[in-house]
């Protein structure tokens, strides 16, 4: 069995966002700052071996793992904020609120990887970004859909790309139509904000509740030097 599938999902985070100059050493350093790290998985392309943006670190136990959620989601590594989410499937998943865009005039070529990495620098993506695809030949239908965690984020990404180019076409994207909708009404609308505002504050309020008690520890103290990796076998 490999060392992936071995890996405690449940006491495991999902680093994203990662700079490419971002190392192996330097990410169990950062970890071993909320707790006890076992691993740190990057995966890397196999020819430049550069890694791909994003790592998995396991954690001694779920408590540490959600705790290096709490303290170091945001944290910037060379100019940029990283993503730290727990990894298991069956973890408490980010509500999906409704900010959800439609994105169209897509290249043939472009995949769901690509799209994941034009829109991933704006937020958290929910789930895999969705090209629609014949059913017949799985060839594209030059468009799709995207779904963040926060309106900033859906907002943001309908600003900076609706008419940019990606590869050759300039691409539309705007709010995606209502599955339910009577008369075509999209995502975006002041209601779902307004619950989703109320969401987020539910979830902060939770949040709160569970570090001040289940695994409240001290905050670190970032000003000083991180500590070193503990030995590897």
């Amino acid at each position: 069995m490999s060392r992936e599938m071995e890996r405690n999902q449940e006491a495991t985070c999902y680093v994203g966002n990662l700079d490419e100059r971002v190392t192996d050493e330097l990410m169990w350093e950062l970890m071993y700052q909320a707790g006890h790290v076992v691993h740190v998985y990057m995966p890397k392309d196999r020819v430049s071996q550069l890694h791909q943006g994003f790592a998995f670190t396991e954690f001694h136990n779920e408590t540490d793992a959600q705790y290096a959620c709490l303290i170091l989601n945001g944290i910037k590594l060379f100019g940029k904020p990283i993503r730290v989410n727990m990894a298991a499937a069956d973890t408490k998943q980010p509500l999906d609120i409704g900010a959800n865009l439609f994105v169209g005039n897509l290249d043939s070529s472009v995949d769901e990887r690509m799209l994941y990495e034009t829109f991933n620098t704006f937020g958290t993506i929910l789930g895999t970004p969705r090209i629609v695809r014949d059913e017949i030949t799985n060839a594209s239908k030059n468009h799709g859909f995207v779904s963040f965690d926060s309106f900033e984020a859906s907002d943001a990404a309908i600003e900076a790309l609706n008419n940019q180019f990606l590869v050759n076409r300039p691409m539309t994207v705007a709010y995606a139509i209502k599955k339910d909708a009577r008369h075509g009404e999209r995502h975006g609308t002041e209601a779902e904000r307004l619950v989703a505002a109320q969401a987020r504050k539910n979830q902060v309020l939770g949040t709160l509740h569970e570090a001040n008690g289940s695994y409240a520890k001290p905050t670190p103290a970032w000003a000083g030097e991180l500590r070193p990796p503990p030995p590897r076998a």
